[in-house]
């Protein structure tokens, strides 16, 4: 009989287990991180063009799980895709510097600045990639565009020939597009680019049978370019959507547990029982990537018991208190009760350190407060990504520190008033777009002179929430705690904001 983990086993496989996992757009995905939630598979679906998806919930994962050849057998195997095994990959755009499929920064900046158009530019990638002669390199990409604008003919014959190759061989040319984010330094031009992208790929969907696009895109930018090429709307019956439920987020937590490479792993996955090596396109190696049984997978009533030998079974001394498995993802929320898998990683990662260093003889490797800390935390790095991503977020929530909420709908639109809110909104629009930095991202608000539409588009991004269903100066309107608490918001008997 296997020996149960001790608290303090678990604590330390918990730490190798999650080191890194917040980094995902920067560490590659490898078959022991490949983890798969039956809710993502219409995401490798081939015709799934559009997969949308908010920050931390797994696009950059997927556009580099789809590159490699290894992960996309697994994936073909385990979600049972065997279209997946009849697909020549390349990227369309990413982060990589250099790449020779896609323009980078620099010239992507020298070609909007030129006057070249988005379809130009996009056309130039599946062109590149395609191997039309005239674009090989050493061409450059300002070659290119040049070469497509005065080839149109070519370029589709090209374009044709390739679908028709591709046809009788029985394969599909995937292009890859993650990162657009990160395409140029005005959201305006930002978004003229991916309608362009859009209707590319909305082209060859129609067009040809076997070439396809599939862009990893943030649900906001999605939003915008339909308003420029309205017949982006068109893909939005097949876009996918990545979303993580509760029990999804737990399954890849004890994913992680079970695929690290030492014996802690072992005795976990012999503990719980029931893992299945994963598939391994070379059958001669030892399996590296263990699949958790459902029930770890998919069931509440299984992962709660076991979530419970690694937590307190209370976030404090009685049940009243709340149980951790539905406290800790509940309290990571935003409002539209979409979660981050990065953040729920983070806040068991902060959890167990905190564990470590505080209360070190625990009988359970996760003490309550740390987890409050964990969540704390969490909630720290959610907010510097959206404010990341949507600066303005940070202006209009930023004034309201130090107030306790629930506050209702005229305290907040006074506040912005008192402070002059929508100049400060326009001014660094203005800012935004006469910038030459290209770290500089602008990302709106639509409507910076109309109050009650800025709440309006801060619950549409999952930052504030209607408490009532009246609108009006008197509505109460709440932060989730994901943001509350690193914006500096209080709220009564709620997680305070700091430690004790």
């Amino acid at each position: 009989m296997t020996e149960p983990l001790s608290p303090g086993a678990y604590r330390d496989l918990l730490s190798r287990a999650l080191e890194g996992t917040v980094d995902a757009d920067t560490r590659r995905p490898t078959p022991h991180t490949l983890y798969m939630p039956d809710a993502h598979r219409a995401a490798l679906y081939v015709d799934s063009t559009v997969v949308q998806g908010g920050r931390g919930v797994g696009k950059t994962f997927w556009a580099r799980s789809l590159l490699d050849p290894a992960l996309r057998e697994a994936a073909a195997d385990e979600y049972r895709i065997s279209r997946l095994r009849r697909l020549r990959v390349s990227p369309g755009h990413g982060m990589d510097i250099g790449s020779p499929h896609y323009p980078g920064p620099l010239a992507l900046y020298g070609l909007v600045d030129s006057g070249a158009l988005p379809d130009e530019i996009w056309y130039a990638v599946l062109l590149t990639v395609l191997g039309q002669p005239e674009l090989r390199e050493p061409a450059g990409w300002a070659d290119r565009v040049a070469w497509v604008r005065a080839n149109r003919d070519p370029a589709e014959h090209t374009i044709a020939q390739a679908d028709a190759e591709a046809y009788a061989d029985d394969v599909v040319h995937l292009l890859v597009f993650d990162g657009l984010e990160h395409l140029h330094h005005d959201r305006a031009t930002t978004d003229q680019l991916i309608a362009g992208l859009l209707r590319v790929a909305l082209r060859l969907r129609f067009g040809t049978r076997n070439i396809r696009f599939k862009v990893f895109l943030r649900p906001d930018m999605f939003d915008a370019a339909k308003q420029l090429f309205p017949d982006a709307s068109k893909l939005s019956g097949n876009a996918a959507y990545l979303e993580w439920s509760r029990t999804d987020l737990y399954g890849l937590l004890f994913h992680h547990l079970g695929n690290e490479d030492d014996e802690a792993a072992r005795r976990f996955r012999q503990i719980t029982g029931g893992w299945e090596p994963g598939p391994d396109p070379d059958p001669s190696r030892q399996a590296d990537r263990y699949v958790p049984p459902p029930a770890l997978r998919n069931d509440a009533k299984a992962q709660t018991p076991l979530f419970e030998r690694i937590a307190d079974p209370f976030m404090g001394s009685n049940v009243r208190k709340g149980r951790p498995y539905t406290w800790l993802p509940n309290h990571l929320m935003d409002s539209k009760d979409r979660i981050s898998p990065r953040s729920f990683l983070k806040a068991l990662a902060v959890a167990a350190d905190t564990t470590r260093a505080s209360y070190p003889s625990h009988d359970r490797a996760l003490h309550h407060d740390a987890i409050r800390s964990g969540v704390r935390e969490a909630s720290t790095v959610r907010v510097d990504q959206i404010c990341e991503d949507t600066p303005w977020v940070e202006m209009a929530i930023r004034p309201l520190t130090g107030c306790q909420v629930p506050l209702a709908q005229g305290k907040i639109v006074g506040i912005w008033k008192e402070r002059d809110l929508p100049r400060e909104l326009r001014e660094e629009s203005a800012r935004y777009v006469q910038s030459d930095r290209p770290d500089l991202v602008h990302t709106g608000p639509r409507h910076p002179d109309d109050l009650p539409r800025l709440i309006q588009e801060l619950i549409e991004l999952g930052v504030l929430r209607r408490r009532d269903k009246d609108i009006d100066e008197y509505s109460l309107l709440d932060l989730p705690d994901i943001y509350r608490l690193a914006f500096g918001l209080g709220r009564m008997g709620g997680i305070p904001l700091t430690g004790r």
